[in-house]
């Protein structure tokens, strides 16, 4: 099932909290993201009906196989762009991460493997 921009944030942003702090929970991700704990809930159920998270007896949010194959996807879109930005163009890194979370989200094929080569 397609999703959003939005949608590939939330699950980009689980990923990276789960690496960082091994259990995630919806506070987490609002926190994170600097958003209500009610968008972050109705996003959760969005995500959970498309099948890319289940939400534990716990409250722990979980990817799904295709969420967690989505969001590494997203995320090392993210990784690549934002090393492109800083490599070939010489951008801040910070302005780099900023403007890659951005651009992750259109950037086609083409371009993207042309990024990718470039950079590996």
């Amino acid at each position: 099932m397609a999703i959003r921009e939005s949608g590939e944030n939330y699950l980009e942003t689980i990923l990276i909290l789960q690496q960082r702090n091994g259990v995630v929970r919806s506070v987490d991700v609002a926190r994170e993201l600097g958003f209500t704990k009610a968008s972050i809930s109705r996003a959760m159920n969005v995500l959970s009906k498309a099948g890319y998270v289940e939400i534990a007896d716990d409250g722990a949010v979980l990817l799904t196989k295709e969420g967690s194959a989505r969001a590494h996807e997203i995320l090392h879109r993210h990784q690549v762009i934002a090393r492109f930005l800083v490599q070939a163009l010489g951008v801040d890194e910070e302005i780099a991460d900023t403007d890659a979370c951005r651009i992750e989200h259109v950037v086609g094929p083409e371009v993207f493997a042309a990024m990718e080569k470039l950079v590996s």
